[in-house]
């Protein structure tokens, strides 16, 4: 049976927690260059996949080494950063036709984007924890998974819709240069973590 106040309660408290996160700006980079339903079913199946270990595993999550953690997310995060730098449109304002980008590599980059940044997150661990506290795996894996999705899809289409009031260059600068800094502070808390 689904407790409606546990999956509340984690929605809000997962849903608040996830929104300043890294995951809404992958959401936008990723929302703003390719089609936003192959971008949303790579997200979300990778949010499915960590609320699924976060539940079952509990607060064992909690014991895996951060600095791994951060330093295979920092270097994810140079990488993109690279690539949106070096990927040159010649002057080309359009998001690419979904088909030049296939359903599975459109939303297999989205599920390992997400994967892997989010391994480890405050927002799992956090989950982990409220899946002890409540003991209630399914109201707790119901609400994180929901406000996670929310999340994503907020900044997807939060990348479709600045997409028509900014041109396509100056956002792929803009998140290059916060990509930049994201791969920058997270090898930074493996340095001094």
């Amino acid at each position: 049976m689904i407790s409606i106040t546990v999956t509340a309660l984690v929605f809000g408290v997962v849903f608040l927690a996830e929104l300043p996160d890294k995951t809404a700006l992958a959401g936008l980079v990723l929302g703003t260059r390719y089609r936003a339903s192959y971008v949303f079913a790579g997200v979300a199946a990778a949010f499915l996949v960590h609320v699924v270990l976060a539940v079952a595993a509990g607060s064992v999550l909690t014991l895996l080494p951060q600095t791994l953690v951060h330093v295979v997310t920092g270097v994810l995060f140079l990488g993109g950063a690279a690539v949106l730098l070096r990927n040159k449109d010649d002057g080309e304002e359009e998001i690419r036709k979904p088909e030049d980008q296939s359903f599975w590599k459109v939303s297999g980059a989205g599920f390992m984007l997400i994967l892997v940044a989010e391994f480890g997150d405050l927002t799992q661990i956090m989950t982990a924890n409220l899946a002890a506290r409540y003991d209630d795996p399914l109201s707790v894996g119901l609400g994180a998974v929901l406000a996670l999705w929310a999340v994503a899809g907020l900044g997807i289409v939060g990348g479709k819709a600045l997409m028509k009031r900014v041109p396509l260059k100056l956002i792929t600068r803009i998140a290059a240069l916060l990509m930049l800094g994201l791969g920058v502070w997270s090898l930074w808390e493996a340095a001094t973590g």
